[in-house]
């Protein structure tokens, strides 16, 4: 089914296919299009990748606060922010640029990529939006005593991450391949990833032993830093701030996007077919806002509501829409496909 629709001249111009879960702790509470679907959650997945993270003590061994967590779960810009604070991080652990393994690319963020290019400066691994994630998995390697390699579909740190992925989807893995990081994604039901998110939504520290307490304090980090998470204007720490404590959201590379709402005990899961963030992002929005998480019109969202295209000349040209049925109330557009 449609996601979003782009609107020009009152006519439609675009339509964004997708397929979207809605799910409690019993299992799907709604959805759109095919919750069994098989997808690569990529980086919206982050969270479990972390837990190993807490689990294993490596996180209390190295003294980490929250701020680390929510690097571990982000997608960063590459602004100064973040890269000083991944490398303070490496610092810490005794630890370099150089023994990351997410690889290098420029950052979105524009003053730190024109501060490169009047340095003359080339971008380094700190730059990778990934690279929290990797100081994370730097973090448990070192703890472990494991080899250099940690990104390596059979190294230790990747197999407990294959197992913990498993046990929180609530499903056998359909396979895995390669993410932009290097690192191996696992493939598996956006019903899973969307159970997964709902689990992370009901743990409480104290009450659910290490993954609850891990859980737990991976969400309170993401919704304590959503600058560190994603970065000025971008959809995940927009949304988290406008949800003001509400929501800890993720987006995923090619389409996907996550939230996880602790005061409702529901986990979000979202895929466009063709890969568009726009869309998704829209999409999100409008199941946020349908849920009561975000209000309608607020001033830190209005860029994801419903956005207005404009020309070069700022006409206003047309209009991204998320399809009617997301803002219809709870239940009504359940099982939609």
């Amino acid at each position: 089914m449609p996601l979003a629709e782009l609107w020009r001249g009152g006519l439609p111009e675009s339509a964004h296919l997708g397929h979207l879960v809605i799910a409690d702790a019993g299992g799907i509470r709604e959805h759109w299009g095919n919750p069994g679907a098989i997808i690569f959650p990529r980086s919206s997945c982050k969270m479990i990748q972390a837990l190993p993270l807490l689990e294993s003590g490596a996180a209390a061994a190295a003294g980490l606060q929250p701020r680390h967590l929510a690097l571990a779960c982000a997608s960063h810009e590459g602004a100064a922010l973040h890269v000083g604070a991944v490398s303070r991080w490496l610092q810490d652990l005794g630890l370099g640029e150089a023994d990351l393994r997410c690889g290098a690319h420029e950052p979105r963020d524009k003053a730190e990529r024109n501060r490169l290019i009047r340095a003359a400066e080339p971008p380094c691994q700190l730059h990778n939006n990934c690279s929290g994630k990797h100081a994370g998995f730097l973090t448990v390697n070192r703890h472990l005593g494991a080899g250099p390699d940690y990104g390596e579909y059979d190294h230790p740190l990747q197999q407990a991450i294959r197992q913990t992925t498993a046990e929180v989807a609530g499903e056998e893995l359909a396979g895995w391949g390669v993410d932009g990081c290097s690192a191996p994604n696992f493939a598996f039901s956006l019903q899973g990833l969307a159970r997964a998110m709902a689990r992370f939504a009901v743990a409480r520290e104290g009450q659910a032993g290490a993954r609850g307490d891990a859980m737990a304090r991976l969400v309170q980090a993401m919704i304590a830093h959503p600058d560190l998470v994603a970065g000025e204007g971008r959809a995940c720490t927009g949304l988290m701030r406008a949800a003001e404590g509400r929501a800890a959201i993720k987006v995923g590379a090619e389409g996907v996007f996550v939230a996880i709402l602790p005061e409702q005990g529901l986990g979000i899961a979202l895929k466009c077919v063709d890969g568009n963030a726009r869309a998704a992002e829209v999409a999100l929005s409008a199941v946020l806002v349908r849920l009561g998480v975000i209000a309608a019109g607020h001033p830190l969202a209005q860029k994801w509501q419903d956005p207005v295209q404009r020309s070069w000349r700022g006409i206003e040209a047309g209009v991204l829409r998320a399809d009617p049925a997301l803002h219809r109330p709870l239940n009504q557009g359940a099982g939609k496909a």
